[in-house]
């Protein structure tokens, strides 16, 4: 029990300190948390707990802050700086991923106690950096294009979290099954998985997405009610 309640605490959290970001920083404050998320995300990844006798990694509370701030942006900027919002996060994916692997290239001193932890951590096997890549690029950029549909059909602001649930709802299903495919599916002669493990692990990921995509849906409403001088 004592995982749920940290993770009820840990979700809150999380969403409390987007809503700070955003609150000091204004509409820069939600491209940093972008390259902030993307980043965390992979490193939390790496860590599995038990929670209900389903074994989860972490990392899916933060990423999914960054489909909500994708669709914050949409509602109040439009779908263009959407756009860049992800492309921005993309970049950082990108570019944390070959700073790190080429950090890891370095040959350690006798002394050095870091090299094992970094390679556990940055040292991701090709299967899942790419998997998390293609991922996060088509899924981020369908959920913009979701929303701003839904947002031409459902115009209304009290409609806003029918546009929410909608857009992240079905392009976290694509973020899941593109990340579980191309990481996880017995794809190979010699498979590390099975097809039953990969449906495990497609079902209970996208299950906590979706759980925590309804949960964001008060917290876009707070964000979109600051107001900002310099807007």
């Amino acid at each position: 029990m004592f995982n749920f309640g940290w993770g009820v605490f840990f979700v809150l959290v999380n969403f409390a300190l987007f809503l700070l970001c955003y609150r000091l920083f204004g509409k820069q404050g939600l491209y940093a948390w972008v390259g902030a998320a993307v980043v965390l995300a992979n490193i939390q990844v790496t860590k599995t707990i038990e929670l209900f006798g389903l074994v989860m990694t972490l990392g899916n509370t933060i990423y999914g802050t960054v489909y909500l701030t994708a669709d914050l942006i949409n509602e109040k900027y439009g779908k263009k700086e959407a756009q860049r919002v992800v492309w921005f996060g993309f970049f950082i994916l990108i570019m944390s991923t070959i700073v790190m692997q080429m950090v890891l290239k370095f040959t350690p001193q006798e002394t050095d106690f870091a090299q094992g932890s970094l390679e556990t951590i940055f040292g991701l096997l090709p299967r899942i950096a790419l998997g998390s890549l293609a991922a996060y690029a088509i899924s981020q950029l369908m959920d913009v294009q979701i929303f701003s549909r839904l947002k031409q059909k459902f115009p209304s602001r009290n409609q806003l979290w029918l546009r929410l649930n909608g857009s992240i709802g079905i392009s976290q299903l694509v973020d899941t099954l593109v990340f579980c495919t191309i990481a996880f599916a017995p794809l190979t002669a010699n498979p590390e998985y099975t097809w039953d493990v990969w449906w495990e692990i497609v079902l209970t990921t996208y299950l906590v997405k979706f759980v925590i995509s309804v949960c964001s849906t008060p917290v876009i409403y707070i964000a979109r009610s600051f107001k900002f001088k310099n807007e």
